[in-house]
């Protein structure tokens, strides 16, 4: 059983796993471990902090619809730029491995449980609708066209902080509230005779309704620091009203995993300082908390340091710091068992633990430090012996490999032992799609004997094996895809949890480099 389920007083049917801040990637792969753990206690859903509608693209995949590849999922099944992160990307394929072959009543499913809206902008409702008629096979898209308009005057961010700029409270927009008000009254009179596509025609339809409510409340005449709790306040209970809809699809099915930040899942209200006032909101969290009572359950997420963020380590007397003060690697701990200590500074990258905050919350997941290359390089640097050569114009490294390092023990420069590569090289090594933003790959000579233990194989037999093995996802060791005859293994950007075993393997590699030093250093003696 996972760690976190035993620490939990009781099993949740909605399960929130919070992160303190946005693109630390540590959070988002140990969610992913977490949701796949979770299978096996019965979890077969998993909400996320991105558009709902948007997410049945995503599903799309995850179900494994030929019509949607997984570019498009990327690309169309999340928002806020969300299928950018290499994490999402291996989400979706490890549901899709695992609901392959199973019936659907038993397959993993995916959702987005916000609404199509930034915080400063929202788009015309004019899709949704359209989707809805389709659906129907109503043709009123001349009258949601006359009434829409032209696009802009819906996306203005202007109109988010200035009330008379917005449109949501104009004639048309209220016309088209009253036309998406009658559309869902259709669609429930239809559903007897159109069950198949209804479930994904009523999200379009409340997408729709979502977002002419966001508008409605982005005109309303409040001063800026009202409007912004107003429209805080207004997406979240659109948070709050899908993850309820997202229950009641998924109730007969098992509980379900939330993922989002913090201020989205916390039992009690958000809090934000604002022109030196503080405000505050209740957040969809505090909305489900109050309606589900203990069927909710909450871990938020803590961190120490983030290199992706350019957050250093914490003070030894604020929470985090005393949350890594014992271990280097990510651990679940009870909330009831954390003493006071001091706040963390907030800066806006990063939403730091305090007292309420812990007292509202079940286990608290603390992240030490996130991973990045330069971390790694550090952890390498550090064995016996061990130098560091970063490829670059002036020590003659081809354009291709510039800013990879190499690390070797001893006077020889031509075989490392380890490798870190921020970069394919085309034509060659393209399977890790190393280009991605942030993606690096931690590459060892693990030698012959020790890479058929991991693998089940030896180096020679790799070209045999090749397909089975996913080069492109996260935290898992595979074979090299390229000099795996040479007996190297790779991991695509390990996550803070693997860094016991990496020390471990490193410690293989290394000794193999120490040795072969030493017996080249003695040839020369002779």
């Amino acid at each position: 059983m996972p760690a976190f389920l035993d620490l939990l007083g009781v099993s949740p049917e909605l399960l929130a796993l919070g992160e303190p801040t946005h693109g630390e990637p540590a959070f988002l792969q140990l969610r992913n471990d977490a949701f796949m753990s979770l299978t096996a206690h019965g979890y077969l859903s998993i909400a996320l902090e991105s558009d709902r509608a948007a997410g049945l693209v995503a599903d799309a995949f995850v179900q494994g619809d030929a019509a949607v590849p997984l570019e498009r999922a990327l690309a169309e099944g999340f928002s806020h730029g969300l299928g950018a992160a290499p994490a999402n990307r291996d989400l979706l394929v490890r549901m899709r491995e695992w609901n392959a072959g199973r019936p659907p009543a038993e397959r993993l499913t995916f959702h987005g449980f916000d609404a199509p809206l930034e915080l400063d902008n929202a788009p015309s409702p004019r899709r949704y609708l359209t989707q809805v008629c389709d659906f129907l096979g109503l043709d009123r898209s001349a009258e949601i066209d006359d009434l829409v308009g032209a696009e802009s005057r819906w996306a203005d961010p202007a109109a988010v902080w200035e009330p008379g700029r917005s449109v949501g409270r104009s004639s048309d927009a209220q016309a088209l509230r009253v036309l998406a008000d009658d559309l869902l009254t259709e669609l429930y009179l239809r559903a007897p005779s159109r069950a198949a596509g209804w479930p994904t025609a009523l999200v379009h339809a409340t997408s729709a309704v979502a977002v002419l409510r966001y508008h409605a409340a982005a005109a309303a005449p409040l001063a800026q620091e009202e409007r912004f709790v107003r429209l805080a306040a207004v997406r979240d209970a659109l948070m709050a009203e899908n993850l309820l809809a997202i229950r009641s699809v998924e109730a007969h099915r098992g509980p379900t995993l939330v993922f989002g930040h913090n201020t989205h899942l916390q039992r009690q209200p958000g809090t934000m300082t604002l022109a030196a006032t503080e405000v505050s909101w209740a957040g969809a969290g505090a909305i489900i908390a109050t309606l589900l009572a203990d069927r909710y359950a909450v871990i938020v997420g803590s961190l120490g340091a983030s290199p992706a963020l350019g957050i250093e380590a914490p003070a030894a007397s604020t929470y985090e710091g005393r949350l890594q003060q014992d271990t280097g690697i990510p651990r679940y701990v009870p909330a009831s068992g954390i003493a006071p200590a001091e706040r963390r500074t907030h800066d806006y990258r990063y939403f730091p633990l305090d007292r309420t905050t812990i007292e509202h919350a079940d286990v608290v997941l603390h992240v030490p430090t996130g991973v990045d290359a330069a971390v790694l390089a550090d952890r390498i640097v550090a064995l016996a012996g061990v130098e560091q050569v970063v490829a670059s114009a002036e020590n003659g490294s081809p354009e291709a490999a510039w800013g990879d390092r190499f690390f070797f023990v001893g006077p020889d420069r031509r075989q490392p032992f380890a490798t870190i590569v921020e970069q394919d090289v085309p034509g060659f090594d393209e399977a890790a799609q190393l280009d991605r933003p942030g993606v690096f790959r931690l590459n060892l000579d693990l030698g012959r004997d020790e890479f058929e233990r991991l693998f089940g194989f030896p180096p020679k037999a790799f070209e045999d094996h090749r397909d089975e093995f996913d080069f492109a996802r996260l935290d898992t060791l595979t074979p090299h895809p390229g000099y795996a005859l040479h007996g190297f293994a790779s991991i695509v950007m390990p996550g803070p949890q693997l860094l016991p075993e990496i020390d471990r393997l490193l410690a293989v590699a290394h000794g193999r480099a120490v040795e072969r030093a030493a017996r080249k250093a003695t040839r020369k003696r002779r």
